[in-house]
């Protein structure tokens, strides 16, 4: 992990001790965690015209969408069953930026994220600390959003919860790999999720109403199960298992 600002350098030995980074690179690194006078970012160093991947729940994408996205009336909102239950609690059991997660909780459920990568889960620890204290969204954030540093299989088994979340990572075609430069980053870093099969089983178990499960349009159901119903959007499909009706 590298420092971009002088006065961060407290700080970064405090990640770095925290999660493990290193404080040197070799000619072989292609990705780097940047340290900021504001936030942490993850660069990729061979493609530096990408910019830097960041987690922000205060500004930019997020806050547009929580202002103008549609509320309960999206269709990731109505895959998860919002519109049925108010307060759900939700575990996103593959977190990754925290996008998804943060549309759960800007609509009212308390959501848990678990991240298994030390770089993702320090990007997402980051944007949450930011997001804690902003005097507009900070309050609730705190109340409906939080981290853990684990495998989803391994936190979903022993879990309880009414819905679980799943958006594993999934190869893409050659043409969409271009489309987000965060995909182009990811993928570079962790790869597709080859485990992500397992995740469904203890997702059943520990999932009180339902299980919903994030794909691509051309993917196939995870772990070649079928569910109950499916949610299409223009390029994803929102796979719908369903436990018990919410009440």
């Amino acid at each position: 992990m590298l420092v971009d600002s002088p006065c961060r350098q407290n700080d970064a030995a405090a990640l770095r001790t925290q999660w493990g980074f290193s404080d040197a690179l070799t000619d072989a690194d292609k990705l780097a965690l940047v340290l900021t006078e504001h936030r942490l970012e993850l660069r990729k160093l061979d493609e530096p015209k990408l910019g830097a991947v960041a987690v922000d729940f205060v500004t930019g994408a997020s806050a547009h969408r929580r202002k103008f996205g549609g509320g309960k009336g999206q269709t990731i909102a109505k895959a998860i069953g919002i519109k049925a239950k108010a307060g759900l609690k939700v575990i996103d059991a593959t977190a990754g930026l925290g996008r998804d997660a943060f549309v759960f909780a800007s609509l009212g459920c308390q959501v848990t994220l678990v991240e298994r990568s030390p770089v993702v889960a320090a990007l997402l620890a980051d944007g949450l600390q930011r997001a804690y204290q902003d005097p507009e969204i900070g309050e609730w954030m705190q109340a409906n959003m939080s981290l853990v540093f684990d495998s989803g299989i391994d936190w979903l088994s022993q879990a309880s919860t009414d819905v679980v979340y799943l958006d594993p990572m999934f190869p893409h075609k050659k043409k969409s790999a271009l489309v987000k430069k965060e995909m182009r980053v990811f993928q570079h870093l962790v790869g597709p999720d080859l485990d992500a099969d397992a995740l469904l089983a203890p997702a059943l178990a520990a999932a009180q109403y339902r299980v919903v499960v994030k794909r691509p349009d051309y993917a196939p159901w995870l772990d070649e199960q079928k569910p109950t119903l499916a949610f299409a959007t223009k390029n994803n499909r929102f796979d719908v298992y369903v436990n018990k009706a919410i009440s």
